[in-house]
């Protein structure tokens, strides 16, 4: 199939698909045209809600937009920027894990819940305890334990945290960097491991972390991990798929807006990278998702070609994603 965008209508990104009910879900962010001027650390992205689209074929069908599932005033925690969100389902009830801005200007999880993958969905009343930064893709593994991978640079603050150093090396809750140097990206040298996603199992009702946060390593053939100044390394839009008894972790290189992919043993890794799945989009990053439906796998993700002259304005797309005898994928071109 040609690569096909999914819902004209309207300004949507960071599509999480999920299969629920054999029905097809995506959970977008909701893009609008907020007034704010373009910059790096993402002030222009002023998300107020979020939407959910479904679909029978995917391939062929109009998406059904259930209307806003969730929205910031719904919240009392969160002040602005409902950043990318993604939802698990266990025991019968949804749970929709999101990103948005505290009162103090800094970016939180929180949990809101549902009895059907359309919503609405009733948020928790505080963030999730130990929470910090963006992009929350949250999998669910073939022995019902569920793990949330997050994290974001630049506007999405992961480079503010410091790990807690715990007894063998071991990492704990990361500490907010003080005023003065949180901003800072000093510490990020070229030559220095790059900055983690991070994963932390869920607790058994969803609502929490079960555990402290720990880095998603990703390694070079050499066994090394990738280096800051790698235009391969993590920058944000964690996700996490199963194939073949395999974990692939994929993820947005930001700045130099490649999607790419590593593969590991575990949840929680190290990961070893394995290539780029996608080259760079129209637009500043490649915020994605992958999900076999049917029998077929998909990559879902954005770009910004039908806004024109606003040029940060996205739109959802997907497209057949396939894979080589050795388990690798194969690279994808956006149509």
């Amino acid at each position: 199939m040609k690569a096909r965008y999914l819902f004209p209508q309207d300004y949507m990104a960071d599509p999480a698909a999920n299969v629920f009910n054999d029905r097809l879900y995506i959970y977008p962010s909701h893009d609008r045209d907020s007034g704010e001027s373009f910059d790096d650390d993402g002030g222009h992205f002023q998300m107020r809600d979020y939407h959910v689209l479904s679909f029978g074929d995917v391939e062929q069908d109009a998406a059904t937009d259930h209307g806003v599932i969730l929205d910031v005033e719904q919240v009392p925690w969160a002040a602005q920027q409902m950043w990318d969100n993604d939802v698990v389902e266990k025991d019968g009830k949804y749970f929709l894990i999101f990103s948005a801005k505290d009162y103090n200007g800094v970016f939180r999880l929180g949990v809101a819940v549902a009895e059907q993958p359309e919503g609405p969905f009733v948020p928790q009343p505080n963030p999730i305890r130990g929470s910090f930064s963006i992009d929350p893709c949250v999998f669910k593994d073939d022995d019902g334990e569920i793990y949330c991978y997050f994290g974001g640079l630049w506007g999405g603050q992961l480079q503010w945290w410091i790990p807690a150093q715990l007894p063998l090396g071991k990492e704990g809750d990361p500490t907010l960097r003080t005023a003065s140097d949180k901003k800072t990206e000093l510490f990020i040298r070229p030559e220095a491991p790059a900055l983690s996603s991070r994963v932390a199992r869920m607790s058994d009702d969803v609502l929490q972390f079960a555990e402290a946060s720990r880095p998603v390593v990703i390694l070079d053939k050499d066994g090394e991990p990738l280096k800051a100044g790698d235009p391969h390394r993590f920058f944000e839009a964690s996700w996490m798929h199963k194939y073949q008894g395999k974990y692939y972790f994929s993820y947005s290189t930001g700045d130099s807006h490649y999607l790419c992919y590593a593969i590991g043993d575990s949840p929680y890794g190290p990961f070893v990278y394995q290539g780029v799945i996608l080259e760079p989009v129209v637009g500043w990053t490649t915020h994605h998702s992958i999900v076999e439906y049917r029998g077929q796998w998909y990559l879902f993700y954005h770009d910004c070609v039908p806004s024109n002259d606003i040029t940060w304005l996205r739109s959802l797309k997907v497209q057949r994603l396939f894979y080589n005898e050795d388990g690798t994928i194969r690279p994808v071109i956006n149509e």
